[in-house]
C-alpha cells in the first residue's frame, strides 16, 4: 500500500483541482519560501533584474524628455562647441546619460549604490530626485523580502528535523509482564531539543456503521516514555512504547495475522524548540506492518566509559529475540484473569 508518511518524514499526499490558486498570492512570503532553490534564485534575480531594467526605461525617459540625449550627442560630434557659449551652460537631469545603457547601468548604481562615479543627479530636475527617492525604496523592499526569503528557506526547522533519527523497524515484545509497541528515537546533534514532544497515530482505512468509508482514519494512541508523559528529555537515544491494552488499536493483532494488516501505518510524530534558533521542529516517521517485528527487543547502546556515557549509534537499531506470547493482548489478558 502507498504509505501516508514516508520514512523520511515526507507526505505521501497530492493535492490537485486547487480552483482557488489565488490564495498562494495572498501569502506571497510563505509561497517564495516553499518554493524549490532553483525557483527562488531565479525569482531573486529576475526581481532585481526587472527593477533595473524598469527605472532604467524612466532615467532614459527622463533624460530624453529634458532634451539630455540631444544634448549629449551634440557635445559628443563637436566638442568645440561644448567648451565656449550656451553649450557649456546647459546642466542635465543626470550627468552623462545618453544612452539606454548609461541609463541602465545608473539605474544599477542608484539601486545597489556601487558608487555613482561621473553619473549622479543633478538639482535641474525634481522629477529626477523623486525617482532617485522611489528607487532607493523599492530597492530597500526587494532586498528586505528576498534575503529574508533566502534566509528563512536555509534555516528551516525541517533541516534540523535530519539529525533526529527514528529506528527503522519497530517492535512488539514484553514490558513488564503486557505486550508493548516500542521504537527507539535519537538525536544526533550535541545542542539539544527543547521541550520536546512525542505522539502516535494510527492510520488505516475503517468503515462507518452507517457504511461511510474513511480511506485514512488518524487514531491517537497513548505513547509512554522512561521520564512519563509526552515530554522527553532527548539527551541520549530513547525507547519509547506503546502498552497494547483494551483502548489500543493494536489490541486484537497477533503475529500470525499482523502481516495481514495491509491498510495498519502507524506514525511518529517528534516535536519540540530548537535550542540554538529557538525554531519549532518536527520529525516524522511511519511503520508499516512488515516493519513491525514480533517478539524482538532493542539492544543497548547506552555504556559508561571513563566517567561519561557514551552511546554507539551503529546498533541503534539492531534488535535481538526474546520469549514473547504469539496471541493477541486480549487472549494475554484473558488467560492472565483466568489465571
Amino acid at each position: 500500500r502507498a504509505r501516508f508518511v514516508g520514512k523520511n518524514g515526507a507526505c505521501n499526499v497530492a493535492h490537485k483541482n486547487i480552483r482557488e490558486q489565488g490564495r498562494f498570492l495572498q501569502d506571497v512570503f510563505t509561497t517564495l519560501v516553499d518554493l524549490k532553490w532553483p525557483h527562488t534564485l531565479l525569482i531573486f534575480t529576475m526581481s532585481f533584474l526587472c527593477s533595473w531594467l524598469l527605472f532604467g526605461m524612466v532615467w532614459w525617459l527622463i533624460a530624453f524628455a529634458h532634451g539630455d540625449l540631444d544634448h549629449s550627442t551634440r557635445l559628443q560630434r563637436d566638442p568645440a562647441e561644448g567648451a565656449a557659449g550656451s553649450a557649456a551652460a546647459f546642466v542635465p537631469c543626470v550627468t552623462s546619460i545618453h544612452s539606454f545603457t548609461s541609463a541602465f547601468l545608473f539605474s544599477i548604481e542608484v539601486q545597489v549604490t556601487i558608487g555613482f562615479g561621473g553619473r549622479m543627479v543633478t538639482e535641474e530636475c525634481p522629477a529626477a530626485i523623486l525617482v532617485l527617492i522611489v528607487q532607493n525604496i523599492v530597492g530597500l523592499v526587494i532586498n528586505a523580502i528576498m534575503l529574508g526569503c533566502i534566509f528563512m528557506k536555509t534555516s528551516q526547522a525541517h533541516r534540523r528535523a535530519e539529525t533526529l533519527i527514528f529506528s527503522k523497524h519497530a517492535v512488539i515484545a514484553l514490558r513488564e509482564g503486557r505486550l508493548c509497541f516500542m521504537l527507539r528515537v535519537g538525536d544526533l546533534r550535541k545542542s539539544m531539543i527543547i521541550s520536546a514532544t512525542i505522539r502516535m497515530q494510527v492510520v488505516k482505512k475503517t468503515a462507518s456503521l452507517e457504511g461511510e468509508v474513511v480511506p485514512l482514519n488518524q487514531i491517537d494512541i497513548q505513547m509512554e516514555n522512561p521520564v512519563g508523559g509526552n515530554s522527553i528529555f532527548l539527551v541520549s537515544p530513547l525507547i519509547i512504547y506503546h502498552v497494547i491494552d483494551k483502548n489500543s488499536p493494536l489490541y486484537d493483532i497477533s503475529p500470525m495475522n499482523l502481516h495481514h494488516h495491509e491498510d495498519l501505518e502507524i506514525i511518529v510524530i517528534l516535536e519540540g524548540v530548537v535550542e540554538t534558533t529557538g525554531i519549532t521542529t518536527q520529525a516524522r516517521t511511519s511503520y508499516l506492518a512488515d516493519e513491525i517485528l514480533w517478539g524482538q527487543r532493542f539492544v543497548p547502546i547506552v555504556a559508561e566509559e571513563d566517567g561519561r556515557y557514551s552511546v554507539d549509534y551503529s546498533k541503534f537499531g539492531n534488535t535481538v529475540k526474546v520469549p514473547t506470547p504469539s496471541c493477541t493482548a486480549r487472549q494475554l489478558e484473558e488467560d492472565k484473569s483466568i489465571m
